[in-house]
């Protein structure tokens, strides 16, 4: 074994695939880029993430309480990279990137019309924001393309590295 940096413990373990978060503040739509997420729960689905405050979209996430999780397949990759280099301070992400905003059912933030699937989601705790930007999500609705049939994601390694869902293997498990 050799010793590593740890300030790229990070690119070890990224949990999921990277995924739009868009939010909707005062009718304005907003698009951000994040890896830092998991699963918390299955039924009803909850996700915990970590949005910096540093982002346009930390604000309009604590005060609205709401948001969609998109997810993007490795075809979106490039339009992920330039959502996640500017701002949605001043730059409108969907028009300048080119991705679609569509109208969502049960919270104000849009679905992206190019992704595989959505999940509209409200803030149920933020408790955890004040010490680590985290947010606790519950999906309150879930969409998908059926016409994407084999999705591929993309996982963020850091500084521009990503590795790309690859072959899928199933084994005998006794979960329901």
């Amino acid at each position: 074994m050799k010793e590593f940096p740890l300030a790229k413990v990070y690119q070890l373990i990224e949990p999921g695939p990277v995924v739009l978060l868009t939010t909707s503040e005062n009718e304005r739509p907003n698009v951000m880029a994040m890896s830092w997420h998991m699963m918390m729960e299955f039924t009803p689905p909850m996700i915990a993430c970590i949005v910096s405050g540093a982002d346009h979209s930390f604000h309009a996430l604590q005060q609205t309480g709401e948001c969609v999780i998109a997810i993007p397949t490795v075809e979106l990759a490039e339009k992920v990279v330039a959502v996640g280099n500017c701002s949605g301070r001043d730059t409108d992400k969907f028009a300048t990137i080119g991705l679609t905003p569509l109208p969502a059912e049960e919270v104000r933030a849009p679905l992206i019309g190019e992704c595989f699937a959505n999940l509209e989601c409200r803030v149920v705790d933020q408790g955890f924001v004040p010490r680590y930007n985290l947010f606790v999500l519950e999906v309150v609705k879930a969409w998908y393309d059926p016409a994407q049939t084999a999705p591929r994601t993309i996982h963020h390694r850091g500084y521009g590295t990503f590795a790309i869902d690859g072959e899928e293997i199933t084994l005998d498990s006794q979960m329901p």
